[in-house]
């Protein structure tokens, strides 16, 4: 083998961006992504969970919420107000739909995938109907104080259960009114603050499932409006919660990085009468993991570490290959560093903007792993910003160094680079 140099790169400052949420696509086959840039990745179950699109983010569009409807189709709605519709096809936000509520919190497909439901700031839930080519906004259910963090749809679509802050309320969607409304500190006394439900969930037995910033999860009967079973598994706030489609079995997410699994078991062994158990934790983030989802044969969370974690559950793989391996995403998966040969440069790739650095240099020579001094220190030559919202979605730099592009959604922007002793010029084509 040939002597080379390895030139160790720690100029990079790339920040990780962290997952703000997750949708399982009704029948597994993908998963769909979204960070706090606003970026949102589509990845496909059935090819080892490969990274299969990725619509870049926009300055003016944050994505709270995510949920596939009709067949295949993704919507995603934020802090701006609107629903967005994304063309998978184009890599791109489609078509947009104010919700009329101010920022969206929330967002639920029903079992049929035909109608979506959203909460909104002003604590109201609004119903729209899913048409060929968009969206078209129904009705209004009961509105009431306090902004709508959390929705989730009964299996048969006749009921929504909400949650707030301090409490959760079932809505009957055929009359639009509120049949049930439960305080979930009434049952603690002298509670001093607040309590937020981050997640719940509504089971086709009409059990609801609540987690709270008191890192609690509780099972309510929201017709007789008691509390069936608590459970405290954190500390810190259960921040997400996700059922799997038999309903035996949940994963929470915590604000210490944690995850845990719940599962559906019988008292006695052969018995008729089943209880929620806590039955594995698991420590995989570092940050808070603010969105899980639960796949028939997987764990997932994504946490603000902007690690995407895949857990398979052994006891529900057919066989034990490469399928039942602990999968973590941790890095980008597109090309952000690109690399001039001849003229000893880099390019680095950012959201808004991007980096033009002159490697450094040295004249020594050394045995096998020395690190070498250099005469001549890496040199950051230039900042090209790009111009409006979108965020960049791909850059290159020519081989001989004198030509930049970059891509976003919309534009393609072309550059000419000229180094010499008295600095860089940039000149637009």
């Amino acid at each position: 083998m040939g002597e080379f140099e390895v030139h160790r790169v720690r100029f990079f400052g790339l920040v990780p961006v962290g997952v703000r949420c997750l949708a399982c696509h009704p029948r597994g086959a993908r998963l769909a992504l979204a960070r706090t840039d606003g970026t949102v990745e589509v990845y496909n179950f059935a090819a080892n969970y490969f990274q299969e699109k990725v619509i870049p983010g926009h300055e003016a569009r944050s994505v709270e919420s995510l949920c596939w409807a009709a067949g295949d189709r993704l919507f995603g709605a934020g802090l701006g107000g609107d629903i967005t519709e994304y063309d998978l096809s184009g890599l791109r936000a489609a078509r947009g739909v104010d919700g009329g509520g101010g920022p969206i919190w929330s967002m639920v497909a029903d079992g049929t995938g035909t109608q979506l439901a959203i909460g909104c700031e002003d604590g109201s839930v609004k119903i729209f109907q899913v048409i060929p080519g968009g969206i078209q906004f129904e009705r209004n259910l009961d509105r009431r104080k306090g902004r709508v963090l959390c929705l989730s749809w009964h299996p048969s679509g006749t009921h929504i259960v909400a949650g707030s802050i301090d409490f959760f309320r079932v809505i009957n969607v055929t009359s639009g009114q509120t049949v049930q409304r439960i305080m979930v500190n009434h049952h603690v006394e002298k509670a001093k603050r607040e309590c937020v439900v981050w997640a719940i969930a509504l089971l086709s037995s009409g059990t609801v499932v609540s987690a709270d910033s008191f890192g609690r999860v509780q099972f309510w009967d929201w017709e007789q409006g008691t509390l069936a079973e608590s459970h405290t598994v954190s500390t810190s706030a259960v921040l997400s919660l996700a059922v799997s489609e038999k309903e035996d079995s949940i994963v929470v997410g915590t604000s210490t990085g944690a995850t845990y699994q719940l599962q559906l078991l019988p008292v006695k062994l052969g018995g008729q009468e089943k209880r929620w158990v806590r039955t594995k934790p698991f420590q995989f983030h570092s940050h808070d993991v603010r969105a899980v989802a639960h796949s028939p044969t997987a764990l997932i969370s994504g946490g603000l570490d902007a690690q995407l974690v895949i857990r398979p559950l052994m006891e529900k793989m057919q066989k034990k290959g490469y399928d039942a391996v602990l999968r973590k995403f941790t890095f980008p998966h597109r090309r952000l560093v690109s690399c001039a040969r001849k003229a000893r440069l880099l390019l680095f790739q950012f959201s808004q903007y991007l980096e033009l650095w002159r490697l450094g240099s040295t004249e020594e020579t050394g045995k096998d792993g020395e690190v070498l001094s250099l005469c001549r220190m890496p040199e950051h030559l230039l900042q090209l910003k790009s111009k409006g919202p979108e965020h960049i979605y791909c850059s290159c730099v020519s081989p001989c160094g004198t030509w930049v592009g970059y891509s976003t959604a919309s534009r393609f922007q072309l550059y000419r680079v000229h180094c010499d002793g008295d600095g860089v010029s940039l000149r637009k084509v």
